[in-house]
């Protein structure tokens, strides 16, 4: 008998397990209220821990961090961007901490170097001449969309539905167990299934709440109480990498003391600031400030550098003895299966709650253990040995880059995103023009992307990275928008033209100074006044009279010559 189970949240802890569940052989429908990645795995930055900061102060999470890291570098290798990390100790900073986080580390099985401040220097010519000395660590940088897409490709291959801006209204409960879900459409799904208001029921065995900092409002459907330990923290983006590897500063506490090179940009960030709504908080400008100036006190060329977009996240942080903890800080960053029934008396329902993205496989493995246990299924985990899509044989990348003669940089970002999935998507019999010169993606990743997401710019956004450069969607959008005018029409294409604006405009608000502020200017001529989107008559109810505009140029009278 195949047991059918509700995965409730689309990000990477989400897909995750509808994947591991899917591989186990149960009859798994994931729901998630916007895009996959709407929640924290997409406003994350993206930092794949060795476990090293946690190494003093939670060794537990520190190991987990470790284990994940060398079993994500076997199954989702061209999600990865092995940079290594350097915890920096400056002048002034405490000696017996480098010395504690060093030993913390051994006890983790965490890999270590130490080196002199000279050869930081050399490896990161932007470094301050104050770094006395740093710490090696194998951390790196993970690209969480690209992740949880291949995590949701996979539980799809082997039979589960993923269904995208569906958000949950309520649980079904029934005798005391949750026997379902129903959900409200925010429109229609990737398959172009559905509207917006429709409402949906979808009947289960079991039902997993991977909803993360969303967890408590979700139990609160079943009669639950679930209180959340919720975090926000600011993240900074640069239009330029400065460094090709992770920085930390080496202290007992940092806020914002983490530079991460990511593609073509470099993230700064994060403070740790408890908020009660994780759909309500303020973004605020001293926030972004303070990552910047943390930042340049290890890297000072940060302070110069062009900043094109700020952006915030919740951490999905559970306290299991919340009065014991006065300082969001030393919330515990391990994470918790709950049984509903065991906990609060409500069978057939379970919240997976804390970690972090790089222990999102195992967070997805506990969990499904769980599922199986109460159910009565006895099938084993394979997620940590099967490669996710496009991870499947690494070495294979270079084959293709030859075969495909790709040798030119956009070319090659191509290959290295899709992976071994690069023949497929780029074999095609037709020019494949660059769209986003910024992030170098061609014509034929964007038409891959809306073969599986539909007419969702932001879902093709996610998949290629197009429109994330430095321009923010100023020269790419109405190109990616043209790609969609053949199959879904013109007003499709517009409408989703506009989201993709009002998307990119979120982040770009609290970073306009300087030449980004220049940037925001041009790209709001581009698009009011040149391609007439603030005000586009079709798009409103506006009747024109056209016969009112002039008729052009009417024919001289021969022998005219004017006044």
């Amino acid at each position: 008998m195949s047991y059918s189970v509700v995965v409730i949240g689309g990000g990477a802890t989400g897909t995750g397990t509808a994947r591991d569940l899917a591989m186990r052989g149960f009859d798994v429908t994931l729901v998630e209220r916007g895009n996959l990645t709407e929640g924290t795995t997409g406003r994350t930055h993206g930092h794949l821990h060795s476990g090293a900061r946690y190494a003093v102060s939670d060794k537990e999470s520190a190991v987990d961090c470790m284990r994940e890291n060398r079993v994500l570098h076997r199954i989702a290798g061209h999600c990865i961007e092995d940079t290594g990390g350097l915890f920096v100790q400056l002048e002034g900073d405490s000696d017996d901490y480098f010395e504690r986080k060093l030993a913390g580390c051994a006890e983790c099985d965490i890999p270590t170097e130490v080196i002199s401040g000279e050869e930081a220097r050399r490896r990161e010519p932007y470094l301050t001449d104050a770094v006395e000395r740093a710490i090696w660590v194998p951390d790196g940088a993970v690209d969480p969309f690209r992740l949880c897409v291949a995590n949701a490709a996979s539980a799809v291959e082997h039979g589960a539905r993923i269904e995208t801006h569906a958000e949950v209204v309520d649980l079904v409960v029934e005798g005391g167990r949750v026997a379902g879900v129903e959900v409200k459409r925010q429109g229609p799904n990737h398959h172009s299934e559905g509207a917006a208001g429709d409402t949906e029921t979808f009947e289960a065995d079991y039902v997993v709440s991977a909803t993360g900092a969303w967890a408590g409002q979700l139990a609160a459907m079943a009669g639950v109480d679930l209180e959340m330990a919720i975090s926000k923290g600011a993240m900074v983006v640069t239009n330029v990498r400065q460094l090709d590897t992770v920085i930390n500063r080496c202290l007992p506490k940092g806020e914002g003391d983490t530079i991460i090179p990511h593609e073509t940009t470099v993230l700064l960030g994060a403070n740790d600031d408890p908020v009660d709504d994780p759909d309500d908080y303020p973004e605020e400008q001293w926030e972004v400030d303070m990552m910047i100036d943390i930042a340049s006190e290890m890297v000072p060329v940060v302070a110069d550098a062009r900043m094109i977009r700020a952006y915030w996240g919740v951490r999905p942080l559970y306290d299991p003895n919340p009065k014991s903890t006065t300082d969001p800080g030393d919330v515990t960053r391990n994470y918790f299966v709950l049984d509903h029934a065991e906990r609060d008396g409500v069978a057939g329902f379970a919240s997976v709650v804390g970690g972090k993205l790089t222990t999102y496989r195992e967070m997805a493995e506990s969990v499904s253990d769980h599922v199986c246990e109460v159910l009565g299924v006895e099938e084993p985990c394979r997620t940590d040995e099967v490669p996710l899509p496009g991870s499947a044989d690494p070495s294979a990348l270079d084959e293709y880059m030859d075969e495909f003669d790709l040798r030119s940089p956009i070319a090659r970002r191509s290959g290295q995103r899709l992976g071994d999935r690069a023949p497929e998507v780029l074999d095609i019999d037709e020019p494949n023009p660059t769209l986003c010169e910024c992030e170098a993606v061609t014509r034929a990743e964007v038409r891959d992307a809306i073969d599986q997401v539909g007419a969702d710019l932001n879902g093709v956004r996610l998949r290629t990275r197009a429109s994330m450069g430095n321009c923010q969607g100023g020269f790419c959008s109405h190109r990616l928008g043209a790609e969609l005018y053949p199959d879904h029409g013109a007003e499709v294409a517009r409408d989703a033209v506009d989201e993709l604006y009002q998307e990119r405009w979120k982040g770009q608000r609290h970073a306009l100074w300087g030449e980004q502020l220049s940037q925001a200017m041009l790209n709001a001529m581009l698009h009011a006044t040149t391609m007439n989107h603030d005000a586009n008559h079709v798009a409103g109810d506006e009747n024109i009279e056209y016969r009112a505009f002039d008729g052009g140029r009417t024919a001289v009278p021969e022998g005219s010559h004017g006044d």
